[in-house]
């Protein structure tokens, strides 16, 4: 069974950096692409970044220049590193995967959130101004 576990969310300061983990279980990077979005209470769910099976990423106007995402297949984990963030950057932060082997990034990040069928939990993030 196919399982996301996020990690690595906390409080920092306005300009700090934090790395996002997500950790998969039940299924390897070698065939599945992961993809993060964030939430804020009362807002639409948000898609950030993409990493698809082969490596390929893509990265939301919204965050690009500031955060990037890769993975370490040996350790199947896919990271969301964030740079300089803001205030406006306070979420809950989750990874998640549509489970269809060699999906591209267009095509994670085309599905509706009922489409992405296992997602993580969520991290915490608050950055203080």
């Amino acid at each position: 069974q196919i399982q996301l576990e996020e990690s690595g969310g906390g409080v920092v300061q306005a300009g700090d950096s934090l790395r996002l983990s997500c950790v998969g279980r039940g299924f390897t990077l070698d065939y599945y692409g992961i993809a993060w979005f964030r939430q804020v209470p009362g807002k639409e769910r948000e898609g950030l970044s993409c990493i698809s099976s082969d490596g390929s990423t893509y990265v939301s106007d919204s965050v690009k220049g500031r955060f990037t995402t890769y993975s370490d297949k040996a350790k199947n984990t896919v990271y969301l590193q964030m740079n300089d963030l803001k205030a406006e950057d306070t979420a809950v932060y989750y990874c998640a995967t549509d489970g269809l082997k060699f999906s591209t990034t267009h095509q994670i990040m085309s599905k509706e959130a009922l489409e992405l069928l296992y997602w993580g939990r969520g991290t915490q993030v608050n950055v203080s101004s």
